[in-house]
């Protein structure tokens, strides 16, 4: 771990909200074909391209901020939205929500276009299933009083169980109607509109309020629970209310573009490699990093194979999984 001092923390910082910036407008000019903003028969292609953009950067900010809170929460590495459930109950929920919709008519019947506070019924499906996932994985771990390590496991057995029910759904649906659940499942940005960003930034931006308030506390948390504790830190009630918050906003995530993994696990750790463990820096360029990261993965996956688009939660998928066993042997070494 090298971090950064103050005076380069800030010149990081700079540089990657510019290149955030920068790459809003830039990201949906490349590929195998180029496309500009100022020719005008070409325009409809950048603007589709401009929005797969700018929802990957929400959700890609929004979800590295998910995994930086479960880690430092659980102090526990491999703590993320997705070895949690919470992403999971989230497509389970979606999927429920597609079948619901071919049960009741069909994608173009009425029940398909039943919008619930600017919401399709796939996305309200995603957001009741991530707050089902939730109060399960609490339930079962125990409380608020609850051990990490306990936590943890209830997580991964929701996380297989929600996995299991998909699978189920899948299985009886139609074969285009698995299909589409497939797709959805795999992180699909490929329909993503504008509406699609002023769904998810709200819930995002509120978050990373949120986690700057408690920036302290989770500096704290690193040291242990019995010490924060002692320092007068109402634990148990923290953990519940960040546990809750972030699970809220990645069910909103994924209500719109589906269950993206990896991104929760890689970046919170490339993160503490440049910035440090000091969570006033941390949540910041976390938010940042994430943001970059999804955007880039998604141009990638947009142009590698093109005219075929591969979903983005593949591209993350091929990276996470490396990254994954890396993280493993390097947790191995350290108790060693």
């Amino acid at each position: 771990m090298f971090p950064l001092s103050d005076f380069y923390y800030r010149l990081f910082l700079v540089v990657l909200v510019l290149f955030a910036f920068c790459g809003i407008f830039i990201l949906p000019v490349l590929g195998r074909t180029f496309y500009f903003p100022f020719f005008s028969e070409l325009s409809p292609i950048y603007v589709l391209r401009f929005n797969r953009v700018l929802v990957s950067m929400v959700a890609g900010g929004g979800l590295a901020m998910g995994g930086l809170v479960f880690q430092s929460l659980f102090r526990n590495p491999l703590a993320t939205p997705y070895t949690l459930g919470i992403a999971s109950g989230a497509s389970f929920g979606a999927a429920v929500g597609f079948q619901s919709i071919f049960w009741f008519g069909g994608i173009s019947g009425w029940f398909s276009s039943l919008i619930v506070f600017g919401f399709s019924p796939v996305s309200v499906g995603a957001f009741l299933g991530a707050i089902l996932a939730t109060f399960i994985v609490f339930l079962l771990g125990g409380g608020k009083d609850a051990s990490s390590e306990r936590m943890l496991l209830a997580g991964v057995a929701v996380n297989f169980f929600f996995a299991s029910l998909i699978v189920l759904i899948q299985y009886i649906s139609a074969p285009h109607d698995a299909l589409q659940i497939l797709h959805w499942t795999m992180g699909e940005l490929q329909n993503a509109v504008t509406a699609d960003v002023w769904r998810m930034f709200p819930f995002v931006l509120l978050l990373f309020f949120v986690l700057l308030f408690f920036a302290r506390e989770l500096n704290i948390f690193i040291t242990g629970w019995d010490h924060a504790k002692s320092l007068g830190i109402e634990v148990g009630r923290l953990r519940l209310f960040l546990f809750v918050a972030v699970s809220l906003v990645v069910g909103v995530i994924v209500s719109v573009a589906g269950p993206i993994g990896f991104v929760g696990l890689m970046v919170p750790h490339i993160a503490r490699l440049i910035v440090g463990i000091n969570h006033w820096r941390l949540i910041p360029v976390t938010f940042l990093c994430g943001a970059i990261f999804l955007a880039i993965c998604d141009t990638i996956s947009r142009s590698i194979f093109y005219p075929v688009q591969i979903p983005v939660g593949v591209a993350t998928n091929l990276l996470g999984g490396p990254f994954f066993i890396w993280l493993l042997l390097k947790t191995e070494k350290r108790l060693g």
